[in-house]
């Protein structure tokens, strides 16, 4: 066998081959001094990052803070707008419900007030039918014997009554006017007629021909021969509702044609009767609506009144006495 070859030699020191003791506890203090200084940076540059983060934390925790803040300020806004949303909603219910009522006191103030004003056209309507009933509808020569004139007077035709240029009763104005007594007697019998009519006008009209003092004694003769034989040819009229007529002369003064024509001077001669009524009821009708309307609204004004000047919520409008036509215009 080949002999090893030895790689020390005899005459070289094993101390000559390996590190001095002071040599390797040297280099295994490097080592954990470097092994340390790479901990510290790893942890100096942890600490820097994790303090960024925890700022980063903060900054987000406060925004956080704000947008719960806002968000509570939010729904108490949103709260509070519910809130005046309902009572705004209770509000217009209420004045819905005013309204309403407000409405139906009103419909109800002009039914009644409607139906004063209607009274005098029924009144007379009636009148000029029972007329009709009896005597026609139309005289000889086809003229209309009674009118509804366009004032709601009763317009009966003169030369039926009357001759010409006379106050003297023809026979056929007699029938009429007997007729016309049983037919106004018959309608002032009815009680809401009497409480609500002032007086029933016989008018004397004439035509323009003739002097004015000549036709105003004319026609107020006419006037008073018409109501005169009414009260002749039926007493009770006269003794249980004569309060109630009156005569009066317009002369030439209102005519219904003012035409030259004979035919428009035979339509201006003619007998009216007007019925007028009492504008006492009409105020009384009125007011029982005023006072009934303060008197439901007592207690709303004991809660709250409204400021001087100012309207109550739902408050009809002003009503003049005159309102719903329930004043007649004479003609």
């Amino acid at each position: 066998m080949r002999a090893r070859r030895r790689l020390v030699s005899d005459e070289e020191s094993l101390s000559d081959i390996w590190p001095s003791f002071a040599d390797v506890t040297s280099t295994i203090a490097l080592i954990f001094f470097a092994l340390v200084l790479l901990s510290y940076v790893r942890d100096l540059v942890s600490s820097r990052r994790l303090a960024a983060y925890q700022d980063q934390i903060t900054t987000s925790e406060r925004k956080l803070r704000l947008l719960e803040a806002d968000l509570s300020r939010t729904r108490l806004e949103i709260e509070t707008g519910q809130a005046r949303l309902a009572r705004s909603e209770k509000d217009v219910a209420d004045q819905q419900q005013i309204i309403a009522a407000s409405s139906l006191e009103l419909l109800t103030l002009r039914s009644r007030l409607s139906g004063i004003a209607l009274l005098r056209v029924d009144v007379l309507d009636r009148v000029k039918r029972a007329l009709e009933l009896e005597l026609g509808s139309v005289t000889q020569k086809g003229a209309p014997l009674v009118r509804i004139g366009d004032n709601g007077n009763i317009v009966i035709n003169e030369g039926v009554v009357f001759e010409s240029s006379s106050y003297s009763l023809r026979p056929e104005g007699k029938a009429l006017l007997g007729t016309l007594a049983v037919a106004l007697e018959n309608v002032l019998a009815d009680e809401r007629v009497r409480e609500n009519i002032d007086a029933m006008l016989v008018q004397g009209h004439t035509d323009e021909r003739g002097s004015s003092a000549y036709n105003l004694d004319l026609s107020a003769k006419r006037a008073n021969a018409v109501l005169n034989y009414m009260f002749e040819a039926n007493p009770r009229l006269e003794q249980t509702y004569g309060g109630f007529f009156a005569a009066s002369a317009y002369s030439k003064f209102r005519p219904l044609d003012p035409g030259k024509t004979e035919q428009a001077y035979e339509q201006n001669r003619r007998i009216e009767l007007s019925l007028v009524l009492k504008d006492a009821n009409v105020r009384r009708v009125i007011d029982e609506y005023t006072q009934s309307v303060n008197a439901a609204r007592q207690p709303d004004a004991a809660a709250g009144a409204p400021a001087a000047g100012s309207p109550a919520p739902g408050s009809p409008p002003a009503v003049s006495p005159s309102a719903g036509g329930a004043s007649p215009t004479q003609p």
